[in-house]
């Protein structure tokens, strides 16, 4: 592939990449907030790939009863607990986010955690098959070369405002949000396939399938590369 449309939909091949024929495709999934990298993933694991979302697993390993927790609560104190012990993110956040010695106490608990609980889920896609990792910080957190191939979505800057604030967040806010992360020109120095996600929800779903298609096909080839 080197360009692919689906009405407003396109997925652009912006540096090719080897498909490995032993074992399952790595793909890692970002793009900022707003652009609709959820549904690029939804639309994946509807066709069989294996999907691990960071954000999802983020809230597992915190779990009343989980290691994490408990670290956390040993560290933080009980404060940070609700009364039914779950976790109160608001209490945390209160702690962490104004000290980052603090911060970097809390990534130092969790991140292992979340590293080894994606790899577990990543681990069972079998070869020919696509392993896809959702992490929305993928640049941020410079994470790129642990992949194949790494995968964007990206929409305009009014498209994301309006779907914040159809999630509740001021404009103020969504800006915010939108400032505090990775720029486009920072994704793309990192990117293989730059996906635009200007058109319906049926748009991307056949855009993925097309690309899911194709990656699968290709993946019967001995060092295939996508850029042929």
């Amino acid at each position: 592939m080197t360009q692919i449309h689906m009405g407003g939909a396109s997925a652009d091949l912006l540096r090719p990449f080897v498909i490995p024929t032993d074992r399952a495709l790595l793909v890692g999934l970002s793009g900022g907030i707003g652009s609709g990298k959820s549904s690029v993933a939804t639309a994946f694991a509807s066709l069989g790939a294996v999907v691990a979302d960071a954000d999802a697993i983020a809230r597992e390993v915190v779990e009343p009863g989980s290691v994490g927790l408990r670290r956390i609560e040993e560290v933080f104190g009980d404060a940070i607990l609700n009364d039914d012990g779950t976790l109160n993110r608001g209490a945390l956040a209160q702690q962490v986010f104004t000290d980052a010695s603090a911060r970097k106490t809390l990534e130092a608990i969790t991140h292992p955690l979340i590293a080894e609980r994606s790899r577990q889920i990543l681990s069972t896609a079998q070869p020919g098959n696509i392993a896809l990792y959702d992490v929305p910080l993928l640049t941020e957190q410079h994470m790129h070369n642990q992949f194949d191939a790494v995968m964007m979505v990206d929409v305009p800057l009014d498209m994301r405002l309006s779907r914040l604030q159809a999630r509740g967040m001021t404009i103020d806010e969504a800006r915010k949000r939108i400032a505090s992360q990775a720029n486009s020109d920072e994704r793309r120095a990192i990117c293989h396939i730059w996906i635009t996600n200007t058109g319906s929800l049926v748009d991307l779903q056949r855009l993925v399938a097309t690309v899911h298609a194709q990656w699968l096909t290709n993946s019967g080839t001995t060092g295939s590369s996508t850029g042929r």
